[in-house]
């Protein structure tokens, strides 16, 4: 690593902003050299000084900068950041439309600057260690990936709804552990809160390669559940993102000796193993992920166009569900057509 310290800029001190200034703070090879909040540090515990506006940051020079301000407002602050050469980790979602993301995504390339989203569950020790044996076959052919993320009600959210704030984490998450491009969804959605947006959210939809793919997402349940499930020709892989944890559930090796399940595979119960492995803080490996991609290393960042295609199926699940049809996911592109 360079003896010179990147200068590490944060906007933004919610819940979340404040986790990113405490790894910022101690992250090897970085400065936290300022933090953008209108409403100022009420605890001032933090190390580095708090300013009212962006441009006090960029006067400051900063290398790249975090945002995790509302999502409203990671358009206008991505292009700002852009048009002044700073290299930034955006807060997931990208941005609120897929109009919005689009625009950060030609902001930022055009500029030649590394920038990212903060899609976290990449970094979870458990899913990172799903889609390494995955990539190895254990499984075989993959049938279906069954996520369920709920919880009590976010306070802190209020400009957008459920699926941007935490179906987002699954379609994403989907994705990259798959490596398969959604190809369409049909969902329902439901506000039991009295919030503009909605706060229940049931998708079913399809993978490039067939794969059946089942969101519940939630946050009106007293219960918090983190849970991805994927089924295939051995068994099935359970991974917890609450606490890292990931089991695999083989189906059985043995014969059977009732003659009418003996045309099926996978009916019967095998070996269960809980796999053993390294719990590093998803957050920090992020914030390490990104210091080497503006340091120009070979870093496995998740990119804006990434970012944007998440937001492009969250768009489709939102379309489905006004009008109760199904959309069909174009490559690359967003939305092609809808069908019933």
């Amino acid at each position: 690593m360079s003896d010179r310290r990147l200068r590490a800029g944060l906007i933004g001190l919610g819940a979340m902003g404040r986790n990113h200034a405490r790894v910022l703070s101690g992250l090897d090879g970085v400065e936290l050299v300022g933090i953008v909040d209108p409403a100022g540090d009420s605890t001032g515990t933090l190390s580095a000084p708090v300013l009212p506006e962006l441009g006090d940051l960029l006067n400051l020079g900063v290398d790249y900068a975090v945002v995790a301000c509302p999502t409203a407002l990671h358009e206008s602050i991505g292009l700002e950041l852009a048009a002044n050469g700073v290299s930034a980790l955006i807060e997931k979602p990208l941005a609120q439309s897929v109009e919005a993301a689009t625009r950060l995504v030609q902001a930022f390339e055009a500029a030649g600057l590394v920038a990212g989203v903060g899609h976290i569950e990449r970094y979870n020790p458990a899913l990172q260690s799903l889609r390494t044996r995955l990539e190895a076959g254990e499984l075989g052919e993959v049938f279906q990936v069954v996520t369920r993320r709920q919880g009590p009600f976010p306070h802190r959210i209020a400009d957008v709804g459920v699926v941007m704030d935490l179906a987002t984490h699954d379609i994403d998450l989907t994705s990259w552990v798959t490596g398969q491009e959604y190809t369409s969804v049909s969902a329902r959605t439901v506000s039991r809160s009295g919030r503009l947006h909605e706060d229940m959210v049931a998708v079913v939809g399809q993978l490039g390669d067939g794969t059946m793919v089942n969101h519940l997402v939630n946050w009106l349940s007293p219960l918090k559940e983190r849970s991805t499930v994927i089924t295939g020709d051995r068994g099935c892989f359970v991974a917890d993102t609450l606490t890292a944890d990931l089991t695999f559930y083989a189906n059985a090796a043995i014969d059977t000796e009732w003659e009418a399940l003996r045309a099926f595979r996978g009916v019967a119960e095998g070996d269960m193993v809980r796999y053993a492995i390294p719990k590093r803080e998803p957050l920090l490996v992020e914030h390490e992920r990104f210091r080497d991609a503006v340091e120009g290393k070979s870093s496995d960042i998740v990119t804006l166009r990434q970012g944007l295609r998440t937001v492009e199926v969250s768009a489709a699940v939102l379309s489905s569900a006004t009008d109760g049809s199904t959309v069909q996911v174009g490559p690359l592109t967003g939305v092609a057509a809808v069908g019933g």
